[in-house]
């Protein structure tokens, strides 16, 4: 009876967990789950939110060059960002439905016959093709179209919400005036070389009272302890043998690359009437014209006859005993050619190519073997889930996995070991002691989960630790001490009227320079100074790392009106200032109605979602 009374109570709780994980929607986003929250009556859809998703990981993915996983959008909260652009798209679609603003068949039906997607061969709009098209994205006509009129008329409310928007003429000329501002100056560079004994030696009590005035200097940042297991690529690698029959397979498939014959790199100009490529000849052949030139006349760019790398294959028999005659570059010609007469310019030559297997055979082995083990590491990827989501420890990660096990002290800025993966050092140096470990992929393609051990607090390294950094410090310190004190004479003595040139100095003098113009060899800080200082004549001293600069403004001018980039600039200032406020009008209006409608939204079901999203990206190999 209590093995019954045990079966019963078993049976009656997963019933109810099935019955909740079916009202959940946890089969899959596209399931039962069709919206993750709503904004007054219209929903956001599981779809709009995966579409919009999806572009930015493969935007993100396009800008840093290699895969973007969803765990690093989540990092960086890319996934809040999309899901706050949905929810402002859902808020002004609800506000169209609310208004009844919509557009009509012709509308919808002319979108749809523009769209090139939907084209025939021909160019005109295939009824097929645009049917086939929606397939394959499983989309039906009817959605899509029901979809292309919600666009349509929220963009009309949007364009509504901005139309006539304008920056004052005033912003764009001040914002001109400022950027364009010119300023001519004077600077002097007073280094080492200007002082009688430049060489400073601390005593120990100077040392130790710099030490204790500078704690900064010498802090040790918060060290973050973490155990980590980690699986790389390169562990993998170990563990893959390759049959040297597939290498050589894999380089006979890729023989073009490794053996080529030899190839000149060629233009073509075809002159059909023979007169004219008889008189072309002629001046070629004196040097009166050039190729290019000869181009120019006939109306074509080199673009345009430009025929690549040929072989001798290639070619007709005739015309490729020509050309590969020449033993250097030049012109050919005029050959016959199904097209008429044609000169050939030479502007390359490229000798035969053979690099045997044995020299490849080990590039080869490296390629395969990096693919092999990263599809090898997405096959660990679930079962290592799994333990962890079972209560494994990392260490049990290491015995029961190909993971292994390390422990690392984090700082910003370290590049160490694993810590070199700019996504280890983030999550290291965000942890926290109630995280539980969880799988994340590396830049590589590699795995790893971490454990924070401890927080070690930013800490003063005693003088005995950073005696030479100190002494280094000091001196530099002593050194800039001197210089100042030199540039504040000379500064007098030129105010007093004698010339730089005739103290021995070597003045450079900058004449009309912008503000954000870049002077090689001077702190960035010079040119801030040079467009603070208000009056000419007036001298300002401007600190580098082991120099000091004089600095004194010669003269004040306005932006030059005569450069022929100012009115583009005046243009892209006014624009970018009316789309600005454009854009802040935008946001305000989207965000009074998400309030006005209500705005729910379904945390459950967008981690659904998000979890997803990643176990099919995971599962795909992306």
């Amino acid at each position: 009876m209590k093995g019954k009374a045990s079966n019963i109570f078993v049976y009656v709780l997963l019933g109810l967990l099935i019955l909740g994980l079916a009202g959940f929607g946890v089969t899959s986003f596209s399931g039962n789950l069709s919206a993750i929250g709503r904004v007054g009556k219209t929903d956001i859809t599981v779809q709009d939110y995966v579409n919009a998703l999806n572009t930015e990981l493969r935007a993100a993915s396009e800008q840093t060059g290699r895969p973007f996983s969803l765990a690093e959008a989540r990092a960086i909260g890319l996934d809040r960002q999309v899901l706050a652009s949905v929810v402002t798209q859902t808020a002004i679609a609800e506000e169209a439905r609310r208004i009844g603003l919509s557009v009509g068949d012709e509308r919808v039906a002319a979108s749809i016959r523009g769209n090139a997607a939907f084209q025939g061969l021909a160019g005109n709009f295939d009824r097929d093709a645009y049917e086939f098209t929606l397939r394959q994205s499983g989309l039906t006509p009817e959605g899509f179209e029901e979809q292309i009129r919600v666009d349509s008329a929220r963009n009309l409310l949007r364009a509504g919400a901005v139309a006539g928007v304008q920056a004052p003429a005033t912003y764009a000329d001040t914002v001109f005036s400022f950027i364009g501002a010119r300023r001519s100056f004077t600077v002097v560079t007073l280094d080492e070389s200007y002082l009688a004994d430049p060489n400073f030696e601390p005593t120990e009590a100077e040392l130790a009272a710099f030490h204790e005035e500078n704690p900064s200097f010498f802090t040790e940042p918060e060290t973050r302890q973490v155990t980590y297991a980690w699986l790389s690529p390169e562990m993998m690698e170990a563990q893959i043998t390759i049959p040297e029959d597939e290498l050589r397979a894999d380089y006979e498939a890729r023989i073009d690359e490794y053996v080529r014959p030899e190839r000149r790199i060629l233009y073509r100009l075809v002159i059909a009437d023979e007169t004219e490529a008889a008189e072309a000849a002629e001046a070629l052949s004196s040097g009166a014209l050039r190729f290019d030139e000869l181009a120019e006349q006939r109306g074509v760019t080199l673009a345009d006859i430009e025929l690549g790398e040929v072989s001798r294959d290639d070619l007709d028999p005739e015309i490729a005993e020509a050309v590969f005659a020449l033993e250097d570059t030049g012109v050919v010609g005029p050959l016959p050619t199904t097209f008429g007469s044609a000169f050939f310019n030479v502007a390359g030559l490229l000798n035969a190519q053979e690099i045997p297997f044995e020299d490849v055979r080990d590039d080869l082995f490296a390629e395969a073997a990096s693919d092999r083990a990263i599809r090898a590491i997405r096959a660990e990827l679930e079962p290592i889930d799994d333990l962890l989501a079972g209560g494994a420890t990392l260490e049990e990660l290491a015995v029961e996995t190909a993971m292994e096990l390390g422990q690392i002290g984090v700082q910003q800025g370290s590049d160490e070991g694993i810590a070199a993966y700019e996504t280890f050092r983030n999550a290291a140096l965000s942890v926290r002691d109630s995280d539980f470990p969880e799988i994340v992929e590396l830049e590589d393609g590699g795995l790893f989960a971490l454990r924070l051990d401890e927080i070690i607090p930013p800490r003063v390294l005693p003088l005995d630790e950073v005696r030479d950094q100190a002494t280094e410090l000091w001196r530099t310190e002593q050194v800039l001490i001197a210089l100042r004190a030199q540039a504040e004479t000379t500064r007098n003595v030129v105010e007093g009227g004698r010339s730089m040139a005739a103290l021995g100095l070597a003045p450079r003098s900058e004449v009309g320079l912008t503000r954000d113009a870049f002077l090689e060899g001077f702190p960035p800080i010079l040119m801030t100074t040079v467009f603070e200082m208000a009056q000419t004549g007036d001298f300002e001293i401007v600190e580098g790392a082991r120099e000091i600069h004089l600095v004194r403004l010669d003269e004040i001018l306005p932006p030059d009106d005569t450069d022929p980039d100012s009115d583009f600039l005046r243009s892209v200032l006014s624009n970018q200032a009316n789309q600005s406020i454009a854009l802040d009008i935008y946001d305000a209006f989207a965000r009074e109605l998400q309030a006005t409608a209500g705005l729910e939204l379904d945390q459950a079901a967008i981690n659904a979602v998000n979890s997803s999203l990643q176990a099919r990206a995971g599962q795909s190999g992306l």
